[in-house]
């Protein structure tokens, strides 16, 4: 491969991921745009509602790795070399940081929907 080609990218996602693929995008989306509602609404960031998200998170990042061992068919002793860890651990890093901004923006709206 002598260029970057996201298109390709996404395609292999599609394929490997199915419509799987299309869940993901939405909640990610759905997360961004509560969380920036969230923020813009409060104008700061709650941090006990953070630290609550960031325990979510940590879940988040386990089912990534599941999921991803479910959609390769692989388990992680079949990771050998120092790049397979690395991409465990960007996966693990992906799955936490999508999670808590899914669960501040969950955590947001239900406070402003209690104080509303």
């Amino acid at each position: 491969m002598e260029k970057f080609d996201p298109i390709v990218f996404f395609q292999v996602f599609q394929e490997m991921l199915g419509p799987v693929l299309w869940i993901l995008l939405a909640l990610a989306l759905l997360g961004l745009g509560g969380a920036l509602f969230v923020f813009l609404k409060e104008g700061k960031i709650n941090s006990r509602r953070l630290v609550r998200s960031e325990l979510v998170g940590l879940a988040g990042g386990a089912l990534a790795l599941v999921l991803a061992a479910r959609v390769t068919v692989s388990g992680f002793s079949d990771a050998g070399g120092p790049v397979d860890w690395l991409l465990v651990g960007l996966i693990w890093g992906l799955g936490l940081a999508g999670s808590t901004i899914l669960a501040y923006a969950a955590l947001g709206l239900a406070s402003l929907r209690r104080s509303a």
